[in-house]
């Protein structure tokens, strides 16, 4: 490994790059399906390959290739040259510090050591448990879909300012859908979990019997009335804050989008850099991006560049703070990375990407957060959510809702409908919880499509005089 990044650095430099920088990478996937308590099927994947991108007279220039021979390396990277050589550029790198560094994650159970008759008993055992549920609860549940999937993702990187990399990390999912049926009513409930360890994630997280309970929740909500309308005071769950924060902040603040990278593909953005001190929200209202968060999903210590990641605080105490940038936007804002750069594969470039988007708790109880509301609703999770390409209209649905009276959780609510500007809502928290859970993702950007392990959540937040909605 060492040996071919340090060739395909040095090559690139004899043909003309003024910078070059080379990534290889070994990944192995598994996944497990269970539908209705069938096996629908498992599957297994490896893909190896490098990556190559290089930058000469202000153009960048990118391949790859899944042969590591030398002759063929040698071609990915007079195809990276050629490519920059065909464009008149003003592209450039942010000056950073490099350093040689191994980090990763040790699981205590390497998923590869756990046989398929393993997962896929774990799996019928739950779904035996989901059934029994139905005698207890009153309801069918005619589809039940529960998949686990781990992936570990071997890296080496190298680029010709110094830098040098390997890392190693295990991640491991778990996905679960149940369609819940009484009397021709419909309802329907999902959840993802993961987290970077191994096969132990599912006791970390609690899988089973998060499972169970959410099922349990879910068939409250068949008994739910018409939720009131007009401004209320709204209490949302850390599943609701995590899509808020992370559709709303996270991808306008990435600053490949604010530059227009993005506009054909995925949107624009309300944000520009003449905006950083702008007062969005309120000083209750804090949103961060921490890909250093041990056990995360999107855990990383080094970016695909070869910067150290850190904390960004993309909003502090309700001003916009900070952008996510690479080495390419933070050359042309004339800033440093804060190494945002995250390639979902050897054969694509490293862009700006999110890891863990998440609003920061405060120091109030659930019970604080509710028992000075006279009239409002709690939206613990949402089923469905839509925002606009400028991530600033957002509408969020309400899956396991509830009435609150005079203080009280009551009883429980049938979609309400949060409708409102990005500002207007983060200017509305008045308080937050101290607690926070996370729910996992993979977040979809790029042309073509990369798609990136993710984690987004919150606390619980209070919203004061919002405007809620309803559909029925």
């Amino acid at each position: 490994m060492k040996d071919i990044l340090e060739h395909t650095i040095d090559f690139a430099s004899r043909l003309g790059a003024d910078y070059s920088e080379a990534r290889l990478e070994l990944k192995r996937s598994e996944e497990v399906i269970l539908k209705n308590g069938v096996p629908e099927g498992s599957g297994f994947s490896l893909s190896r390959g490098i990556g190559v991108r290089v930058l000469v007279n202000g153009s960048m220039g990118f391949a790859s290739t899944n042969i590591l021979e030398k002759d063929e390396v040698e071609n990915a990277v007079k195809k990276a040259i050629s490519m920059a050589k065909a464009f008149k550029g003003e592209e450039g790198l942010s000056d950073e510090e490099f350093t040689e560094d191994k980090w990763g994650n040790r699981p205590k159970i390497d998923p590869r050591d756990v046989d398929l008759e393993e997962r896929i008993s774990y799996l019928m055992d739950l779904d035996k448990e989901i059934l029994g549920l139905e005698e207890e609860i009153n309801v069918k549940i005619p589809s039940r879909f529960l998949e686990i999937r781990n992936q570990c993702t071997e890296k080496h990187y190298a680029n010709s300012e110094g830098s040098k990399i390997e890392s190693q990390v295990t991640r491991v999912e778990a996905f679960y859908s149940a369609v819940l049926m009484r009397n021709g009513d419909v309802l329907q409930t999902m959840g993802s979990f993961g987290k970077s360890m191994g096969w132990e994630t599912l006791e970390e997280i609690n899988f089973r019997d998060r499972v169970l309970n959410e099922i349990r929740e879910m068939e409250k909500m068949f008994n739910g009335k018409k939720p009131p309308e007009g401004e209320l005071d709204v209490v949302i769950g850390p599943q609701v804050t995590g899509i808020v924060v992370h559709e709303s902040c996270g991808h306008p603040f990435e600053a490949d989008r604010i530059m227009g990278r993005e506009a054909a593909q995925a949107g624009e953005s309300y944000m520009s850099p003449d905006k950083l001190g702008w007062e969005i929200g309120s000083e209750a209202v804090t949103i961060v991006e921490d890909p250093t968060l041990e056990g995360s999903f999107g855990f990383y210590l080094y970016d695909d560049e070869g910067v150290k990641a850190r904390r960004r605080y993309l909003i502090k105490d309700g001003v916009a703070n900070e952008l996510l940038h690479n080495r390419e936007t933070a050359y042309k804002l004339e800033t440093n990375s804060n190494a945002s750069a995250r390639a979902s594969s050897y054969d694509r470039e490293p862009i700006v990407r999110m890891a863990n988007t998440f609003m920061l708790p405060g120091d109030h109880s659930f019970e604080e957060l509710v028992e000075d509301i006279k009239l409002g609703v709690y939206i613990k999770t949402y089923m469905e959510w839509n925002i606009d390409d400028r991530r600033w209209n957002q509408r969020y649905i309400g899956r396991h809702s509830y009435l609150i009276e005079d203080g009280e959780i009551k009883a429980p609510v049938r979609e309400p409908i949060l409708e409102m500007t990005t500002e207007g809502l983060y200017k509305s928290v008045d308080a937050v919880g101290n607690d926070l859970d996370f729910e996992t993702g993979h977040c979809g950007k790029g042309d073509p499509m990369q798609g990136v392990p993710v984690w987004f959540g919150g606390p619980h937040v209070r919203l004061r005089r919002v405007r809620l909605l309803t559909r029925r």
